[in-house]
């Protein structure tokens, strides 16, 4: 199917249900100041979970009377900038469309489980075995998730396709500080996540105590993108497929690689995910700032125009690729049809950061032509405040020449300025909305440190069991970092000491970790550990550590390993049918 038939199939499928279809809404949600940016269909209806308001009474400000109904349907393009650094690979995403069912003390489980079986193996006729579903395993303050488990079983789910998460996968919410909340189970075609299920039972207070909800209500989102993506490709294998590969991005990919003289795929990608959040953000009536969300259009305008000099996009694209976004979304989206607008506010912020990159440019490449093999912190920060280079664009710039930015000595001397600027200049908005610059740094410095301790992990993994395992998948966020890999048991206590003692054992031999750019077929040929059915551009760069570990990756990563701190797993568990998922984190 293509995107506006799941779109419309999907708002039929529960028309049919007695649902009512209730217009999406901003991406700059008014009145809920926890939230920076719309990030989930369920936004506009948190307070008819809670109680607060009654569907049949109450007005609501996006259709200016009550909804009239329990039971309803949306869909609703969101925005999370908390994974931004991800975006380019298979899954993640800028900007998204949310599709979304609710009821309010309508039905529950046993409603909602089968309506969405029927959708998914009738409708988009998904075989049942290329499902795999997860419920909420229990803790010590929730039990398993039987109700919901039973249901999957009676619809024929064997238990080979459970999956089985903890509060961190398999508990949702709440969006903000406080909120509705409760367990969620989840469909994956594929290994590949397309529809959260959420039962909303609880109320987490400030205090993070659960008081249960006086109504029940169910919350569910599917991203439009991913189904969209497994019913396009029936026969899809993750390995080939991405959401990229859809009439969602296709249009925009093809004229990025005809109009470029570098081929680049994940540049390509991500200058299309960042230029449609970035029309999206200004049809709502955003414009570029040096605060909060403003900070967040600011950021994906020059992280595009950084990009498009990197693979050499022509100049003044703009409007070429503005039609072909409004193309694809105007008969959903009118409010993307203002092209005067929209190019006046766009191209405003370009020519301004231009002029200033313009000579940010000259100086950082006096530097970098000197040939230094590690870029101290406090040029790298002189950079930052001078010309207003976001850290990343120092390290890729630096990266392209095979220089190592220092990291650590950065964060000191933005540390320093801190201490010496104006208090109170941190916000941070809840759900998954995108920090304010000032820890923005610190948040990538932290990353930058997980992701090398990810190849650690990797290589231990390697080093205890074999060369067969490889990554699977990987996921990184401030608390911790997720590696997939392919293993047919549970990792025994033992085991997962061994491994933390090899990483940590790593650290201390402080390696230090150096890249070179080489072609795809020399990495190949030099045993550098690739996910080689992926595509990769002729030219990649690669990393060793020490002489122990030998991948290809875009980086970036700390100069050496003593930089780390101290390696200690959290969990092992399943991810799917044969592969197995360990979460791990570094302390100081």
């Amino acid at each position: 199917m293509k995107s506006f038939e799941v779109r419309d199939t999907f708002l039929k499928f529960f028309k049919n249900y007695n649902h009512i279809h209730i217009p999406g809404v901003s991406l700059l949600p008014e009145g809920d100041s926890n939230a920076l940016f719309t990030v989930a269909g369920m936004q506009q209806f948190k307070d008819y979970f809670s109680g607060i308001k009654n569907p049949f009474l109450d007005i609501h400000p996006n259709i200016m009377k009550p909804l009239g109904s329990n039971n309803i349907v949306t869909i609703q393009k969101c925005l999370r900038t908390i994974d931004i650094d991800l975006v380019g690979d298979e899954k993640h995403l800028t900007m998204f469309e949310m599709l979304g069912n609710f009821s309010f003390a309508g039905y529950f489980k046993q409603e909602m489980i089968p309506m969405a079986f029927e959708f998914v193996t009738q409708v988009l006729n998904i075989p049942v075995e290329k499902l795999s579903i997860s419920v909420f395993a229990g803790d010590s303050e929730i039990s398993f998730d039987q109700e919901s488990y039973d249901i999957w079983k009676k619809l024929g789910i064997k238990e080979e396709q459970f999956i089985k998460g903890n509060k961190e996968d398999n508990f949702w919410g709440p969006v903000g500080p406080e909120g509705p909340c409760g367990p969620c189970t989840e469909i994956y075609v594929n290994n590949i996540e397309i529809w959260d299920l959420v039962f909303n039972e609880f109320y987490m207070n400030k205090n993070k105590t659960l008081t249960p909800l006086k109504q029940k209500g169910v919350d569910t989102g599917a991203g439009l993108e991913r189904m969209v993506l497994v019913t396009e490709f029936p026969k899809f294998q993750t390995t080939h497929n991405t959401i990229y590969n859809t009439d969602i991005f296709m249009p925009m990919l093809d004229y990025i690689n005809t109009n470029s003289q570098k081929y680049d795929e994940k540049l390509f990608r991500i200058i299309a995910d960042h230029f449609k959040a970035s029309i999206f953000l200004i049809a709502d009536g955003l414009h570029p700032s040096n605060v909060d969300r403003g900070y967040v259009l600011r950021r994906l305008i020059r992280r595009i125009i950084n990009y498009q000099q990197r693979i050499v996009l022509k100049d003044n694209f703009e409007k070429d690729l503005l039609i072909i976004v409004q193309n694809i979304y105007n008969n959903f989206y009118p409010e993307i049809n203002n092209t005067d607008n929209i190019l006046s506010v766009y191209n405003t912020e370009r020519d301004k950061f231009l002029s200033t990159l313009e000579k940010g440019l000259k100086e950082l490449n006096k530097i970098l032509d000197k040939q230094p093999k590690i870029l101290d912190g406090k040029t790298a920060f002189y950079l930052y405040e001078s010309f207003g280079f976001p850290l990343e664009m120092i390290i890729e710039e630096a990266s392209a020449k095979n220089v190592i930015v220092n990291t650590s000595e950065f964060a000191q001397e933005f540390e320093k300025h801190k201490n010496i600027s104006r208090a109170g200049a941190q916000h941070k908005f809840g759900g998954h909305g995108l920090e304010h610059n000032i820890t923005l740094t610190e948040s990538n410095i932290r990353k930058t440190k997980l992701h090398t301790a990810t190849h650690l992990l990797l290589q231990a993994l390697r080093e205890k069991f074999g060369n067969s395992i490889y990554q699977k998948g990987s996921d990184i966020n401030e608390g911790r970092l997720r590696l997939d890999f392919p293993f047919e048991r549970k990792l025994s206590e033992q085991e997962l000491k061994d491994l933390e003692n090899i990483v940590n054992d790593k650290i201390k031999q402080a390696l230090p970790i150096e890249s070179k750019t080489l072609s795809l077929e020399q990495a190949k040929k030099e045993n550098y550990l690739g996910v080689f059915t992926a595509k990769y551009p002729p030219q990649v760069t690669v990393y060793n550590i020490g002489n122990w570990s030998k991948e290809i990756c875009a980086g970036p990563h700390v100069n050496n390993t003593k930089e780390l701190g101290h390696f200690t797993i959290l969990k092992e568990e399943s991810s799917s049918a044969g592969i197995r998922r360990i979460k791990a984190t570094l302390t100081n």
